[in-house]
């Protein structure tokens, strides 16, 4: 069985305690591979690498740590076929969605952020006195990454490229669940070429790895991106430290469709943006508000599109939907539909996953599900799900729908769906969340903020807000 290793000081290293957790694949239930249980040992080792490599990579010019991830960039584009499947088969998700948008995303992240910090400007301030100002932005030192198991290359990618671009070096954490494409990651680091200790990759379980670095005294920077309850915890264990933390954490996020929507479109995008990677995206939009007029024709066609929706191989190209990320995950999702039944929903769609091929029986498979019948205030309503369940509600107003938006602890992101341009503004200013998307859904301009408001954490990541939170902000002033 095959063990994935660390990448320590440019090196595949197993852990140095000799311990390995099991590795399963979410659609057999079977372990296929052995990840390290790394401890403090081994995040010792893992800070000392960036550090020394800290001292060399800071001072490379530029245009040279750009060309190391052009070259990395293309080595995962040459590999891509490999590694959408090695996602699909780690995460559970459909490997046409890993060829189309996972993988594809990794490579773009560091193809853009080696533009970005090219063109990354500084200001400078003049004034009468013979006295020149100008905004000066080093590189920090050893940054944490912890990345999460929904989307594995792709966020990983998404931090470690703004983080060498601008002159750090990167302790990577990706989770325990889904680590593999981590680990063919590290394989091409080295091949690349980049300098020992530039790139980490240490793995582990949370509660130890995690817990190490995020503590460890020479670790300034720390950016995480996974569940609230988490990035409470780390805000809590850091914050007498005064480290630089930036969280991408939970969402519940509102769907908004007014009658007067482009309707086919809004529906379409809506099955879509419930359920894709079986509704294993903080971006989802798991709570939609439909207007009086359309709801029932909204609720009875949504169904129908949902029951159509194939739930199944991740290898096949006919499954929409593939297994969920564990059986742990699995239980905690039905868990929120036997909930709405208490709560007093109605489940309107099937149950039952069907026409499974008999290696698949034991995976961790869930059909979409959409429940209709909840107060807004209930758990369901309220609580980030993270899964293929859905909850549709009719409102009467504008003023209703915002409070019944707003009134979750999450502000992540939002769909709008009107044709009305005044409506657009009046509404969607008023939505809490970080991200407003209107007449579409997970759009992406790598240049736009991405954050939450609320619990859905803190700071903004994408264009110079990434590089900006990997740099200090140092003012030169100079008298002549």
């Amino acid at each position: 069985m095959e063990q994935i290793a660390n990448l320590l000081n440019g090196e595949l290293m197993p852990p140095l305690s000799g311990q390995y957790m099991d590795n399963y694949n979410p659609s057999t239930g079977r372990v296929y591979s052995q990840v390290p249980s790394c401890d403090q040992d081994d995040v010792n080792l893992a800070v000392e690498s960036a550090k020394k490599a800290f001292e060399k990579w800071s001072k490379t010019p530029t245009a040279d740590r750009v060309s190391l991830m052009m070259k990395l960039a293309d080595l995962i584009d040459r590999d891509k076929e490999a590694l959408a499947i090695a996602e699909s088969q780690d995460q559970g998700k459909p490997l046409w969605l890993a060829r189309s948008v996972d993988i594809p995303r990794a490579s773009a992240n560091l193809r853009f952020f080696a533009h970005a910090v090219m063109n990354h400007k500084s200001v400078a301030f003049t004034d009468t006195a013979n006295v020149v100002e100008y905004i000066n932005r080093p590189s920090i030192g050893p940054c944490a990454l912890i990345s999460p198991w929904n989307l594995p290359l792709y966020l990983l990618t998404w931090k470690v490229a703004p983080c060498i671009a601008t002159g750090n070096t990167a302790i990577c954490k990706p989770s325990e669940l889904t680590p593999m494409t981590a680990f063919l990651f590290s394989q091409l680091v080295i091949e690349a070429g980049f300098p020992p200790g530039v790139i980490n990759i240490i793995h582990g379980p949370g509660g130890v790895t995690g817990e190490a670095l995020i503590q460890h005294k020479d670790v300034p920077v720390i950016s995480f991106t996974g569940g609230t309850k988490t990035g409470a915890h780390i805000a809590t264990q850091v914050a007498p430290h005064f480290k630089k933390l930036s969280l991408e954490l939970g969402g519940k996020n509102p769907n908004i469709i007014f009658a007067d929507c482009d309707y086919e479109k809004a529906l379409s995008t809506s099955v879509r943006a419930s359920f894709l990677n079986q509704g294993e995206i903080c971006l989802c939009g798991s709570r939609i508000f439909v207007e009086q007029s359309l709801y029932p024709k909204f609720l009875s066609d949504f169904v129908l599109e949902t029951d159509k929706l194939i739930v199944g191989d991740p290898m096949s190209k006919k499954s929409f939907l593939g297994a969920l990320v564990s059986q742990q995950h699995l239980e905690k999702v039905k868990s929120y539909v036997q909930l709405a039944r208490q709560e007093g929903g109605l489940v309107h769609t099937q149950e039952d996953v069907v026409g499974l091929d008999p290696t698949l029986t034991e995976g961790y498979f869930m059909r979409p599900t959409v429940i209709s019948g909840l107060s807004h205030e209930c758990r369901v309503q309220q609580e980030e799900i993270f899964g293929p369940v859905v909850t549709i509600t009719p409102f009467q107003s504008e003023e209703q729908v915002l409070a019944m938006a707003n009134s979750v602890p999450f502000g992540l992101s939002a769909s709008l769906w009107t044709q009305n341009s005044d409506r657009v503004h009046r509404v969607g200013g008023q939505i809490k969340s970080g991200t407003v998307w209107v007449n579409s859904w997970m759009y992406r301009n790598l240049r736009a903020p991405l954050g939450g408001m609320k619990h859905s954490g803190q700071g903004r990541e994408g264009g110079d807000y990434s590089l900006n939170f990997f740099t200090e902000t140092q003012n030169i002033s100079i008298r002549y």
